[in-house]
């Protein structure tokens, strides 16, 4: 699939800007791209991933990834039936839904990046996608979070009465979007198009042996060992229990201290952000989060006896080889996708869908279209749209309600593929593009007709 959408952005890039003349930023526009893949993103993304991989790797040792897999396994194993359970996909897959949930997207890409390279090892078929990945990228894909921090960011910079009236409708469509990329993923894999066997055989399904053969997930999962229980580690001592009662009940003085300053004998701030009590939990989570992460994982790790330092090194190597190998496969999306902008390919594809559109009384502002057209693209693009749109109609405008709602219920999702893909060398895509296709698209419906309802 990714082959003819590589092919097509830039084949039509080339034809688009030879109409229009704009041959020359075309092909500014594929150097800046490329250079921007390596040393905007890639190079970015290496000091990022060495932190998380390495935290990662203390939480695994600790004996928490196991934990989580443990109480939330009956929900993942519908999700998931290709993957075992206690194998080491399970909790990476839930410690990358939990950062995404949470908003911590400098969290989240490590994470998935290491699911990613978990559910690998359980691929029978190297170079080609499971359906377990396919229904893991349509799961992030979808941008579920419980709360779209920029675009209320955005929404406070341009003084918005309610800022926070988008919260409730961007988790409502992020869900509807993430149930129907799900359920898509999971019906494209079972047709004869998206199908493929194992090596050797013919008519199975990816990540599933034939019908004579042992069970693929158990001969693959005895070459690398299960998440670490807790019970093969020292148990917490009382006095290790008392030692991490007291750090987190400091986190939540510090918590309190910044949503009510005046219980403190702290002034509150007299901008917008400061008089509203809920914009000030937002703001003091996004503040505590990553600080209560990086000190809590590694002290729990430390009283069950890890060696945190040599382990978070092991995670920290691990990141930096997965942030190089990633960087081909953003070379080659990020220029197709830049051409294809610079080209005025969006604003063509505007024109013709605006029409058909409202042949089909789809209520979509004809304003709002060419940042749904981005969206999936590209996530800076998609943000100066709908940064554009809040100063020009108001930021409590219904279009601005409408893209604060789709830009936080909805994702970059080539940008998502790339990555994700590109970390474990999947070429073969098979079925993730329409799953996440269809969450976009989903969002975007559900975000129209919900923000009509609520806001009009």
């Amino acid at each position: 699939m990714l082959n003819y959408i590589w092919l097509g952005l830039i084949v039509c890039a080339v034809l688009i800007g030879g109409w229009n003349g704009q041959l020359k930023e075309v092909a500014k526009s594929s150097l800046d791209m490329a250079n921007m893949a390596v040393v905007g993103i890639a190079f970015t993304l290496i000091g990022v991933m060495a932190l998380w991989l390495g935290i990662m790797r203390l939480a695994e040792r600790a004996g928490l990834v196991a934990l989580l897999a443990r109480v939330l396994g009956p929900i993942m194993r519908l999700i998931f039936p290709e993957v075992p359970p206690g194998h080491p996909a399970m909790g990476s897959m839930l410690m990358n839904i939990a950062a995404n949930l949470l908003g911590l997207n400098n969290a989240a890409t490590p994470l998935g990046l290491r699911a990613m390279k978990d559910l690998e090892s359980l691929n029978p078929r190297p170079g080609t996608a499971t359906n377990a990945m396919c229904t893991f990228l349509a799961i992030n894909t979808s941008g579920i979070q419980l709360i779209p921090v920029t675009a209320i960011a955005i929404m406070v910079a341009n003084k918005s009465v309610n800022p926070t009236a988008i919260v409730g409708p961007s988790l409502l469509c992020s869900t509807c979007g993430a149930v129907a990329g799900v359920l898509m993923a999971k019906f494209l894999s079972t047709l004869p198009i998206f199908r493929v066997g194992l090596p050797g055989s013919s008519g199975s399904t990816a990540g599933q042996a034939p019908a004579n053969a042992p069970p693929v997930t158990t001969v693959i999962a005895t070459d690398k060992a299960l998440v670490q229980e807790a019970a093969t580690l020292q148990p917490l001592e009382w006095w290790g229990s008392l030692i991490l009662g007291a750090f987190l009940l400091f986190f939540a003085f510090l918590f309190l201290r910044l949503v009510f300053p005046p219980l403190f004998g702290l002034s509150v701030p007299a901008d917008e952000m400061g008089n509203n009590l809920f914009i000030r939990g937002l703001n003091a989570i996004s503040v505590l989060a990553i600080p209560l992460l990086l000190s809590v994982i590694p002290l729990f790790a430390i009283l069950r006896q890890v060696k945190v330092y040599e382990e978070f090194i092991g995670g920290a190597k691990e990141g930096f080889e997965v942030a190089i190998k990633i960087i081909p496969y953003l070379v080659a999306m990020l220029v197709a996708i830049g051409m294809f902008r610079a080209a005025g390919g969006i604003d063509l594809v505007s024109r013709v869908l605006t029409p058909v559109l409202n042949f089909l009384h789809f209520p979509l502002p004809a304003d709002l279209l060419p940042m749904v057209l981005v969206r999936p693209l590209s996530g800076s693009g998609s943000l100066g749209f709908f940064t554009e749109l809040v100063k020009n109609f108001g930021p409590d405008s219904l279009v601005a309600q409408m893209a604060g709602t789709i830009y936080g219920s909805t994702e970059t999702t080539f940008y998502v593929l790339a990555v994700y893909f590109g970390s474990v060398a999947i070429t073969r895509t098979r079925h993730a593009v329409l799953a996440g296709l269809t969450a976009d698209c989903v969002g975007v419906v559900a975000a129209v007709f919900i923000c009509r309802l609520l806001f009009t």
